[in-house]
Protein backbone atom coordinates (compact mmCIF):
# COMPACT_ATOMS: atom_id res chain seq x y z
CA UNK A 1 0.00 0.00 0.00
CA UNK A 2 2.75 2.42 0.91
CA UNK A 3 4.45 1.92 -2.46
CA UNK A 4 1.22 2.62 -4.37
CA UNK A 5 0.35 5.62 -2.23
CA UNK A 6 3.87 7.00 -2.47
CA UNK A 7 3.73 6.81 -6.26
CA UNK A 8 0.27 8.39 -6.43
CA UNK A 9 1.31 11.12 -3.98
CA UNK A 10 4.24 12.18 -6.15
CA UNK A 11 3.93 15.88 -6.89
CA UNK A 12 2.71 17.02 -3.47
CA UNK A 13 5.33 19.74 -3.09
CA UNK A 14 5.89 20.84 0.50
CA UNK A 15 7.76 24.12 -0.02
CA UNK A 16 4.62 26.07 -0.94
CA UNK A 17 5.76 29.38 0.55
CA UNK A 18 9.27 29.21 -0.88
CA UNK A 19 7.88 28.21 -4.26
CA UNK A 20 5.72 31.31 -4.45
CA UNK A 21 8.46 33.61 -3.17
CA UNK A 22 10.83 32.34 -5.86
CA UNK A 23 8.16 32.51 -8.57
CA UNK A 24 7.06 36.04 -7.76
CA UNK A 25 10.62 37.33 -7.30
CA UNK A 26 11.82 36.10 -10.70
CA UNK A 27 8.58 37.25 -12.35
CA UNK A 28 9.02 40.76 -10.95
CA UNK A 29 12.61 40.82 -12.17
CA UNK A 30 11.44 39.80 -15.64
CA UNK A 31 8.82 42.55 -15.57
CA UNK A 32 11.34 45.23 -14.59
CA UNK A 33 13.80 44.13 -17.26
CA UNK A 34 11.12 44.24 -19.95
CA UNK A 35 9.42 47.40 -18.72
CA UNK A 36 12.46 49.70 -18.90
CA UNK A 37 12.12 52.13 -21.84
CA UNK A 38 9.40 50.02 -23.48
CA UNK A 39 7.97 53.05 -25.28
CA UNK A 40 11.20 53.43 -27.27
CA UNK A 41 11.54 53.63 -30.20
CA UNK A 42 8.61 55.98 -30.58
CA UNK A 43 7.66 54.32 -33.85
CA UNK A 44 5.28 51.84 -35.33
CA UNK A 45 7.59 48.82 -35.34
CA UNK A 46 7.33 45.89 -37.72
CA UNK A 47 3.84 44.29 -37.67
CA UNK A 48 2.60 46.75 -35.08
CA UNK A 49 1.37 48.50 -38.22
CA UNK A 50 -1.37 45.84 -38.37
CA UNK A 51 -2.12 44.80 -34.81
CA UNK A 52 -1.94 48.11 -32.96
CA UNK A 53 -4.35 49.65 -35.45
CA UNK A 54 -6.61 46.59 -35.56
CA UNK A 55 -6.78 46.72 -31.77
CA UNK A 56 -7.84 50.36 -31.76
CA UNK A 57 -10.47 49.72 -34.42
CA UNK A 58 -11.94 46.86 -32.39
CA UNK A 59 -12.11 49.17 -29.37
CA UNK A 60 -14.07 51.69 -31.38
CA UNK A 61 -16.22 49.45 -33.57
CA UNK A 62 -16.07 45.83 -32.42
CA UNK A 63 -14.25 44.80 -35.61
CA UNK A 64 -11.10 45.67 -37.58
CA UNK A 65 -11.15 48.59 -40.02
CA UNK A 66 -8.94 49.82 -42.82
CA UNK A 67 -6.50 52.72 -42.33
CA UNK A 68 -5.02 55.24 -44.74
CA UNK A 69 -1.44 54.91 -45.97
CA UNK A 70 -0.42 57.91 -43.86
CA UNK A 71 -1.97 56.52 -40.67
CA UNK A 72 1.31 55.50 -39.00
CA UNK A 73 2.79 58.98 -39.26
CA UNK A 74 -0.45 60.50 -38.00
CA UNK A 75 -0.61 58.13 -35.05
CA UNK A 76 2.79 59.20 -33.77
CA UNK A 77 1.46 62.76 -33.70
CA UNK A 78 -1.62 61.70 -31.75
CA UNK A 79 -3.86 62.01 -34.80
CA UNK A 80 -6.34 59.11 -35.16
CA UNK A 81 -8.02 60.40 -38.30
CA UNK A 82 -6.32 57.75 -40.45
CA UNK A 83 -8.91 55.11 -39.52
CA UNK A 84 -11.44 54.58 -42.31
CA UNK A 85 -15.05 53.45 -42.09
CA UNK A 86 -14.62 50.28 -44.15
CA UNK A 87 -14.15 46.85 -42.55
CA UNK A 88 -10.76 45.17 -42.97
CA UNK A 89 -10.17 41.55 -43.94
CA UNK A 90 -7.88 40.04 -41.30
CA UNK A 91 -6.73 36.44 -41.01
CA UNK A 92 -6.16 35.99 -37.27
CA UNK A 93 -8.78 35.75 -34.51
CA UNK A 94 -9.39 38.81 -32.35
CA UNK A 95 -8.15 37.94 -28.85
CA UNK A 96 -4.55 39.12 -29.30
CA UNK A 97 -5.82 42.41 -30.68
CA UNK A 98 -8.37 42.73 -27.88
CA UNK A 99 -5.52 42.39 -25.38
CA UNK A 100 -3.39 44.95 -27.21
CA UNK A 101 -6.45 47.19 -27.21
CA UNK A 102 -6.72 46.88 -23.43
CA UNK A 103 -3.33 48.58 -23.15
CA UNK A 104 -4.41 51.25 -25.60
CA UNK A 105 -7.58 51.85 -23.60
CA UNK A 106 -5.51 52.39 -20.44
CA UNK A 107 -2.58 54.40 -21.81
CA UNK A 108 -3.67 55.74 -25.17
CA UNK A 109 -3.00 55.01 -28.81
CA UNK A 110 0.79 55.33 -28.56
CA UNK A 111 3.77 52.94 -28.49
CA UNK A 112 3.63 52.49 -24.71
CA UNK A 113 -0.10 51.85 -24.84
CA UNK A 114 -0.05 49.27 -27.59
CA UNK A 115 3.00 47.46 -26.13
CA UNK A 116 1.84 47.39 -22.52
CA UNK A 117 -0.15 44.15 -22.63
CA UNK A 118 2.66 42.39 -24.51
CA UNK A 119 4.81 43.35 -21.53
CA UNK A 120 2.26 41.89 -19.11
CA UNK A 121 1.88 38.63 -21.02
CA UNK A 122 5.61 38.36 -21.68
CA UNK A 123 6.08 38.58 -17.91
CA UNK A 124 3.34 36.02 -17.32
CA UNK A 125 5.11 33.71 -19.76
CA UNK A 126 8.01 33.61 -17.31
CA UNK A 127 5.58 33.02 -14.43
CA UNK A 128 3.85 30.06 -16.05
CA UNK A 129 7.14 28.57 -17.22
CA UNK A 130 8.42 28.60 -13.64
CA UNK A 131 5.28 26.90 -12.37
CA UNK A 132 5.33 24.29 -15.15
CA UNK A 133 9.02 23.46 -14.63
CA UNK A 134 8.61 23.34 -10.85
CA UNK A 135 5.68 20.95 -11.01
CA UNK A 136 7.27 18.71 -13.63
CA UNK A 137 10.63 18.48 -11.88
CA UNK A 138 9.22 18.46 -8.32
CA UNK A 139 11.87 21.07 -7.60
CA UNK A 140 11.57 24.79 -6.84
CA UNK A 141 15.23 25.14 -7.80
CA UNK A 142 14.61 23.76 -11.28
CA UNK A 143 11.57 26.02 -11.65
CA UNK A 144 13.74 28.98 -10.71
CA UNK A 145 16.37 27.99 -13.26
CA UNK A 146 13.73 27.77 -15.99
CA UNK A 147 12.42 31.20 -15.05
CA UNK A 148 15.86 32.77 -15.06
CA UNK A 149 16.74 31.26 -18.43
CA UNK A 150 13.53 32.51 -20.04
CA UNK A 151 13.91 35.93 -18.42
CA UNK A 152 17.21 36.32 -20.24
CA UNK A 153 16.17 34.91 -23.60
CA UNK A 154 16.47 37.52 -26.35
CA UNK A 155 13.43 36.43 -28.35
CA UNK A 156 11.13 36.25 -25.32
CA UNK A 157 12.46 39.66 -24.27
CA UNK A 158 11.85 41.32 -27.66
CA UNK A 159 8.42 39.76 -28.10
CA UNK A 160 7.45 41.10 -24.66
CA UNK A 161 8.17 44.64 -25.86
CA UNK A 162 6.36 44.77 -29.21
CA UNK A 163 2.67 44.59 -30.09
CA UNK A 164 2.58 41.31 -31.98
CA UNK A 165 0.14 38.45 -31.39
CA UNK A 166 2.54 35.61 -30.70
CA UNK A 167 3.44 36.48 -27.10
CA UNK A 168 -0.23 36.18 -26.12
CA UNK A 169 -0.58 32.85 -27.89
CA UNK A 170 2.56 31.45 -26.26
CA UNK A 171 1.63 32.56 -22.74
CA UNK A 172 -1.85 31.07 -22.93
CA UNK A 173 -0.48 27.85 -24.46
CA UNK A 174 2.14 27.37 -21.73
CA UNK A 175 -0.50 28.11 -19.08
CA UNK A 176 -2.76 25.47 -20.66
CA UNK A 177 -0.04 22.82 -20.57
CA UNK A 178 0.83 23.78 -16.98
CA UNK A 179 -2.85 23.37 -16.02
CA UNK A 180 -2.98 19.96 -17.67
CA UNK A 181 0.13 18.81 -15.79
CA UNK A 182 -1.50 20.07 -12.59
CA UNK A 183 -4.57 18.01 -13.50
CA UNK A 184 -2.39 14.90 -13.81
CA UNK A 185 -1.21 15.36 -10.23
CA UNK A 186 -4.69 16.33 -9.02
CA UNK A 187 -6.17 13.10 -10.41
CA UNK A 188 -3.50 10.90 -8.86
CA UNK A 189 -3.79 12.62 -5.50
CA UNK A 190 -7.55 12.07 -5.51
CA UNK A 191 -6.99 8.37 -6.21
CA UNK A 192 -4.53 8.27 -3.28
CA UNK A 193 -7.08 9.99 -1.04
CA UNK A 194 -9.69 7.42 -2.09
CA UNK A 195 -7.41 4.56 -1.07
CA UNK A 196 -6.69 6.15 2.30
CA UNK A 197 -10.33 6.94 2.96
CA UNK A 198 -11.32 3.32 2.39
CA UNK A 199 -8.15 1.84 3.96
CA UNK A 200 -7.29 0.02 0.72
CA UNK A 201 -3.96 -1.37 -0.42
CA UNK A 202 -5.01 -0.59 -4.00
CA UNK A 203 -8.17 -0.65 -6.10
CA UNK A 204 -8.03 -4.44 -6.27
CA UNK A 205 -9.15 -4.57 -9.87
CA UNK A 206 -11.94 -2.04 -9.41
CA UNK A 207 -12.17 1.00 -11.66
CA UNK A 208 -12.16 3.44 -8.78
CA UNK A 209 -13.87 6.81 -8.31
CA UNK A 210 -15.22 8.53 -11.41
CA UNK A 211 -13.80 12.02 -10.69
CA UNK A 212 -15.43 13.50 -13.80
CA UNK A 213 -15.26 17.09 -12.60
CA UNK A 214 -11.65 18.10 -13.16
CA UNK A 215 -11.11 21.83 -12.40
CA UNK A 216 -7.55 21.95 -13.72
CA UNK A 217 -8.56 20.18 -16.91
CA UNK A 218 -11.44 22.60 -17.43
CA UNK A 219 -8.99 25.44 -16.93
CA UNK A 220 -6.70 23.90 -19.53
CA UNK A 221 -9.58 23.63 -22.01
CA UNK A 222 -10.44 27.30 -21.58
CA UNK A 223 -6.79 28.32 -21.96
CA UNK A 224 -6.32 26.20 -25.08
CA UNK A 225 -9.42 27.81 -26.58
CA UNK A 226 -8.12 31.29 -25.76
CA UNK A 227 -4.70 30.50 -27.22
CA UNK A 228 -6.41 29.34 -30.44
CA UNK A 229 -8.31 32.65 -30.33
CA UNK A 230 -4.97 34.41 -30.83
CA UNK A 231 -3.60 32.10 -33.51
CA UNK A 232 -5.09 28.86 -34.77
CA UNK A 233 -1.99 26.66 -34.72
CA UNK A 234 -2.36 26.05 -30.96
CA UNK A 235 -4.84 23.40 -32.09
CA UNK A 236 -1.91 21.03 -32.70
CA UNK A 237 -0.80 21.43 -29.09
CA UNK A 238 -4.35 20.76 -27.93
CA UNK A 239 -4.54 17.61 -30.06
CA UNK A 240 -1.27 16.21 -28.75
CA UNK A 241 -2.00 16.89 -25.10
CA UNK A 242 -5.56 15.66 -25.42
CA UNK A 243 -4.07 12.27 -26.25
CA UNK A 244 -1.45 12.62 -23.52
CA UNK A 245 -4.17 13.36 -20.95
CA UNK A 246 -5.96 10.12 -21.83
CA UNK A 247 -2.71 8.15 -21.49
CA UNK A 248 -2.04 9.79 -18.12
CA UNK A 249 -5.47 8.71 -16.87
CA UNK A 250 -4.87 5.14 -17.99
CA UNK A 251 -1.52 5.12 -16.25
CA UNK A 252 -2.98 6.54 -13.03
CA UNK A 253 -5.69 3.90 -12.83
CA UNK A 254 -3.18 1.17 -13.61
CA UNK A 255 -0.90 2.45 -10.85
CA UNK A 256 -3.83 2.56 -8.41
CA UNK A 257 -4.58 -1.10 -9.11
CA UNK A 258 -7.48 -1.01 -11.57
CA UNK A 259 -5.79 -3.79 -13.59
CA UNK A 260 -7.76 -4.71 -16.72
CA UNK A 261 -10.59 -2.35 -15.72
CA UNK A 262 -8.25 0.53 -16.44
CA UNK A 263 -9.42 0.23 -20.05
CA UNK A 264 -12.82 1.51 -18.97
CA UNK A 265 -11.01 4.84 -18.78
CA UNK A 266 -11.27 4.99 -22.57
CA UNK A 267 -15.07 5.10 -22.36
CA UNK A 268 -15.38 7.11 -19.12
CA UNK A 269 -12.38 9.36 -18.53
CA UNK A 270 -11.51 9.90 -22.21
CA UNK A 271 -14.92 11.27 -23.30
CA UNK A 272 -14.90 13.54 -20.24
CA UNK A 273 -11.43 14.74 -21.26
CA UNK A 274 -12.70 15.47 -24.77
CA UNK A 275 -15.54 17.56 -23.36
CA UNK A 276 -13.38 19.42 -20.87
CA UNK A 277 -10.55 20.13 -23.31
CA UNK A 278 -12.05 20.33 -26.80
CA UNK A 279 -15.73 21.09 -26.29
CA UNK A 280 -14.98 23.67 -23.60
CA UNK A 281 -12.37 25.28 -25.85
CA UNK A 282 -15.02 26.07 -28.48
CA UNK A 283 -17.12 28.58 -26.47
CA UNK A 284 -13.91 30.02 -25.01
CA UNK A 285 -12.82 30.66 -28.59
CA UNK A 286 -16.18 31.96 -29.77
CA UNK A 287 -16.63 34.46 -26.95
CA UNK A 288 -13.60 36.37 -28.20
CA UNK A 289 -15.57 37.09 -31.40
CA UNK A 290 -18.36 38.80 -29.49
CA UNK A 291 -17.50 42.25 -30.81
CA UNK A 292 -17.73 41.02 -34.40
CA UNK A 293 -20.88 38.99 -33.74
CA UNK A 294 -22.72 41.74 -31.84
CA UNK A 295 -22.13 44.41 -34.49
CA UNK A 296 -23.04 44.56 -38.17
CA UNK A 297 -20.10 46.23 -39.90
CA UNK A 298 -17.41 43.55 -39.76
CA UNK A 299 -15.93 41.96 -42.88
CA UNK A 300 -18.48 39.47 -44.36
CA UNK A 301 -20.67 40.02 -41.27
CA UNK A 302 -23.67 40.31 -43.58
CA UNK A 303 -22.93 37.08 -45.51
CA UNK A 304 -25.73 35.24 -43.71
CA UNK A 305 -28.19 38.01 -44.61
CA UNK A 306 -27.35 37.65 -48.29
CA UNK A 307 -27.37 33.84 -48.29
CA UNK A 308 -30.46 32.88 -46.25
CA UNK A 309 -30.89 29.55 -48.05
CA UNK A 310 -27.36 28.30 -47.43
CA UNK A 311 -27.26 25.18 -45.18
CA UNK A 312 -24.93 26.93 -42.74
CA UNK A 313 -27.41 29.76 -42.29
CA UNK A 314 -30.36 27.42 -41.84
CA UNK A 315 -28.55 25.32 -39.24
CA UNK A 316 -26.48 27.87 -37.30
CA UNK A 317 -28.25 31.16 -37.94
CA UNK A 318 -27.05 34.22 -39.80
CA UNK A 319 -24.41 35.45 -37.37
CA UNK A 320 -22.59 32.15 -36.73
CA UNK A 321 -22.87 31.16 -40.39
CA UNK A 322 -21.26 34.45 -41.38
CA UNK A 323 -18.47 33.77 -38.89
CA UNK A 324 -17.92 30.30 -40.33
CA UNK A 325 -17.76 31.75 -43.81
CA UNK A 326 -15.20 34.26 -42.60
CA UNK A 327 -13.12 31.42 -41.19
CA UNK A 328 -13.29 29.62 -44.52
CA UNK A 329 -11.93 32.69 -46.28
CA UNK A 330 -9.16 33.18 -43.72
CA UNK A 331 -8.11 29.52 -44.01
CA UNK A 332 -8.05 29.75 -47.79
CA UNK A 333 -5.84 32.82 -47.51
CA UNK A 334 -3.34 30.98 -45.31
CA UNK A 335 -3.25 27.95 -47.59
CA UNK A 336 -3.63 29.65 -50.97
CA UNK A 337 -1.24 28.85 -53.79
CA UNK A 338 0.10 32.39 -53.65
CA UNK A 339 0.97 32.10 -49.96
CA UNK A 340 2.40 28.60 -50.36
CA UNK A 341 4.72 29.56 -53.21
CA UNK A 342 5.79 33.07 -52.24
CA UNK A 343 9.40 32.73 -51.03
CA UNK A 344 11.06 36.09 -51.56
CA UNK A 345 10.82 37.71 -48.13
CA UNK A 346 14.31 38.74 -46.97
CA UNK A 347 13.76 37.48 -43.43
CA UNK A 348 11.98 34.19 -44.09
CA UNK A 349 13.46 31.22 -42.29
CA UNK A 350 12.93 27.50 -42.72
CA UNK A 351 11.52 25.91 -39.54
CA UNK A 352 14.39 23.43 -39.55
CA UNK A 353 16.67 26.34 -38.68
CA UNK A 354 14.61 27.53 -35.70
CA UNK A 355 15.85 25.02 -33.16
CA UNK A 356 19.40 26.41 -33.52
CA UNK A 357 18.27 29.97 -34.21
CA UNK A 358 20.11 30.17 -37.53
CA UNK A 359 17.98 32.90 -39.09
CA UNK A 360 16.55 35.53 -36.71
CA UNK A 361 14.42 38.41 -37.93
CA UNK A 362 15.01 42.14 -38.08
CA UNK A 363 12.41 44.17 -36.18
CA UNK A 364 13.93 47.64 -36.48
CA UNK A 365 17.02 49.05 -38.22
CA UNK A 366 18.17 52.65 -38.29
CA UNK A 367 21.43 52.60 -40.24
CA UNK A 368 24.24 55.05 -40.94
CA UNK A 369 23.80 57.38 -37.99
CA UNK A 370 26.68 59.78 -38.50
CA UNK A 371 29.15 60.75 -35.74
CA UNK A 372 27.82 63.70 -33.79
CA UNK A 373 24.20 62.68 -34.51
CA UNK A 374 22.02 61.22 -31.73
CA UNK A 375 25.08 61.05 -29.51
CA UNK A 376 27.09 58.84 -31.87
CA UNK A 377 30.77 59.02 -30.88
CA UNK A 378 32.12 56.46 -33.35
CA UNK A 379 35.55 57.23 -34.81
CA UNK A 380 35.96 56.27 -38.44
CA UNK A 381 32.65 54.46 -38.23
CA UNK A 382 28.91 55.09 -38.14
CA UNK A 383 26.29 54.12 -35.56
CA UNK A 384 23.08 52.11 -35.71
CA UNK A 385 19.93 51.38 -33.75
CA UNK A 386 18.87 47.75 -34.16
CA UNK A 387 16.17 45.52 -32.77
CA UNK A 388 16.87 41.94 -33.75
CA UNK A 389 14.28 39.26 -33.07
CA UNK A 390 16.82 36.70 -31.93
CA UNK A 391 17.11 34.34 -29.02
CA UNK A 392 20.07 34.15 -26.68
CA UNK A 393 22.36 31.82 -28.67
CA UNK A 394 23.90 29.89 -25.78
CA UNK A 395 20.42 29.24 -24.38
CA UNK A 396 19.01 27.99 -27.67
CA UNK A 397 21.99 25.81 -28.47
CA UNK A 398 22.13 24.30 -24.98
CA UNK A 399 18.37 23.76 -25.03
CA UNK A 400 18.61 21.90 -28.35
CA UNK A 401 21.05 19.48 -26.72
CA UNK A 402 18.83 19.19 -23.66
CA UNK A 403 15.88 18.22 -25.88
CA UNK A 404 17.90 15.40 -27.39
CA UNK A 405 18.82 14.23 -23.91
CA UNK A 406 15.17 14.65 -22.96
CA UNK A 407 14.21 12.16 -25.65
CA UNK A 408 16.68 9.72 -24.13
CA UNK A 409 15.46 10.22 -20.56
CA UNK A 410 11.84 9.90 -21.67
CA UNK A 411 12.00 6.94 -24.05
CA UNK A 412 14.98 4.96 -22.74
CA UNK A 413 14.94 5.88 -19.04
CA UNK A 414 11.12 6.08 -18.95
CA UNK A 415 11.03 9.45 -17.20
CA UNK A 416 7.56 10.77 -18.09
CA UNK A 417 8.47 14.33 -17.10
CA UNK A 418 10.63 14.91 -20.16
CA UNK A 419 7.76 13.85 -22.43
CA UNK A 420 6.03 17.15 -21.66
CA UNK A 421 8.60 19.61 -23.06
CA UNK A 422 9.59 17.25 -25.89
CA UNK A 423 6.01 16.66 -27.08
CA UNK A 424 5.01 20.29 -26.55
CA UNK A 425 7.91 21.55 -28.61
CA UNK A 426 7.17 19.02 -31.34
CA UNK A 427 3.51 20.11 -31.41
CA UNK A 428 4.31 23.80 -31.84
CA UNK A 429 7.27 23.31 -34.19
CA UNK A 430 6.84 20.34 -36.54
CA UNK A 431 3.48 21.45 -38.06
CA UNK A 432 5.29 24.45 -39.58
CA UNK A 433 7.24 22.13 -41.89
CA UNK A 434 4.11 21.60 -44.02
CA UNK A 435 4.20 25.35 -44.75
CA UNK A 436 7.94 25.61 -45.33
CA UNK A 437 7.39 26.74 -48.94
CA UNK A 438 5.63 29.93 -47.83
CA UNK A 439 7.24 32.86 -45.99
CA UNK A 440 7.48 31.94 -42.31
CA UNK A 441 9.61 33.64 -39.72
CA UNK A 442 11.72 32.92 -36.68
CA UNK A 443 9.59 34.92 -34.27
CA UNK A 444 6.95 32.17 -34.52
CA UNK A 445 9.43 30.15 -32.45
CA UNK A 446 8.36 32.07 -29.34
CA UNK A 447 6.03 29.09 -28.89
CA UNK A 448 9.08 26.81 -28.70
CA UNK A 449 11.42 28.51 -26.27
CA UNK A 450 9.37 28.13 -23.04
CA UNK A 451 9.27 24.36 -23.52
CA UNK A 452 12.90 24.03 -24.59
CA UNK A 453 13.84 26.19 -21.59
CA UNK A 454 11.95 23.78 -19.32
CA UNK A 455 13.86 20.88 -20.89
CA UNK A 456 17.18 22.64 -20.29
CA UNK A 457 16.28 23.50 -16.69
CA UNK A 458 15.34 19.87 -16.03
CA UNK A 459 18.59 18.74 -17.62
CA UNK A 460 20.46 21.14 -15.33
CA UNK A 461 18.55 19.54 -12.46
CA UNK A 462 19.96 16.20 -13.59
CA UNK A 463 23.43 17.71 -13.56
CA UNK A 464 23.00 19.00 -10.02
CA UNK A 465 21.68 15.66 -8.83
CA UNK A 466 20.12 14.74 -5.49
CA UNK A 467 20.93 16.60 -2.28
CA UNK A 468 23.09 13.76 -0.94
CA UNK A 469 25.23 13.35 -4.06
CA UNK A 470 28.94 13.43 -3.08
CA UNK A 471 29.81 15.74 -5.98
CA UNK A 472 26.80 18.02 -5.66
CA UNK A 473 28.89 21.13 -4.98
CA UNK A 474 30.93 20.68 -8.14
CA UNK A 475 27.82 19.84 -10.14
CA UNK A 476 26.09 22.95 -8.81
CA UNK A 477 29.03 25.07 -9.96
CA UNK A 478 28.68 23.61 -13.47
CA UNK A 479 24.94 24.31 -13.46
CA UNK A 480 25.53 27.85 -12.21
CA UNK A 481 28.08 28.41 -14.94
CA UNK A 482 25.52 27.44 -17.61
CA UNK A 483 22.97 29.91 -16.25
CA UNK A 484 25.61 32.65 -15.86
CA UNK A 485 26.78 32.09 -19.44
CA UNK A 486 23.23 32.56 -20.74
CA UNK A 487 22.82 35.77 -18.72
CA UNK A 488 26.19 37.13 -19.90
CA UNK A 489 25.26 36.30 -23.49
CA UNK A 490 21.99 38.21 -23.11
CA UNK A 491 23.77 41.23 -21.63
CA UNK A 492 26.16 41.24 -24.57
CA UNK A 493 23.27 41.19 -27.03
CA UNK A 494 21.12 43.70 -25.12
CA UNK A 495 22.02 46.72 -27.31
CA UNK A 496 20.68 45.00 -30.45
CA UNK A 497 17.51 43.89 -28.68
CA UNK A 498 16.55 47.41 -27.58
CA UNK A 499 17.64 49.82 -30.34
CA UNK A 500 20.47 51.17 -28.20
CA UNK A 501 22.97 53.36 -30.02
CA UNK A 502 25.83 51.13 -31.15
CA UNK A 503 28.65 51.44 -33.66
CA UNK A 504 28.47 49.40 -36.83
CA UNK A 505 31.61 47.49 -35.88
CA UNK A 506 30.08 46.62 -32.48
CA UNK A 507 26.96 45.41 -34.24
CA UNK A 508 28.98 43.20 -36.54
CA UNK A 509 30.78 41.76 -33.51
CA UNK A 510 27.40 40.40 -32.39
CA UNK A 511 26.52 38.89 -35.77
CA UNK A 512 28.26 35.58 -35.08
CA UNK A 513 26.81 33.85 -38.14
CA UNK A 514 27.56 36.76 -40.47
CA UNK A 515 24.99 37.55 -43.12
CA UNK A 516 22.69 34.82 -41.84
CA UNK A 517 21.96 36.97 -38.79
CA UNK A 518 21.67 40.26 -40.67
Amino acid sequence: MQTTLRALDDGRLRDWTLGWIVTISITLMAFALRFYNIGFPHKVLFDETYYAKDAWAILQSGYERNWTDEANDLLLKGDLSGMEDTAAFVVHPPLGKLLIGAGEAMFGMNPFGWRFMALIFGTLLVFFTIRLARRLSRSTLVGAVAGLLLTFDGLAFVMSRIALLDIFQATLAVAAVAALVADRDWFRHRLANHLRRHDLVDLGGRFGPLLLFRPWRLTAGILFGLSCAVKWNTIYLLAVFGIVAVIWDLGARQLAGARYRKWLSLVIDAPAAFVQLVVVAVPAYLVTWWGWLSTTGGYTRDWGEHNPDHPLVKFFGKALASLMWYHKQAYEFHTSEKMMTETDHPYESHPASWILMLRPIGIEAENDIQPGTQGCEAVGDTCMRIISGMGTPFLWWAAALALLLGLYWWIIKRDWRFAVPVLALAAVWLPWFQYADRPIFFFYAIMMIPFSTVALAMAIGKIIGPADHPQRMLRSVVAGFIVALVIANFVYLYPILTADLISRSSWWARMWLGNTWV
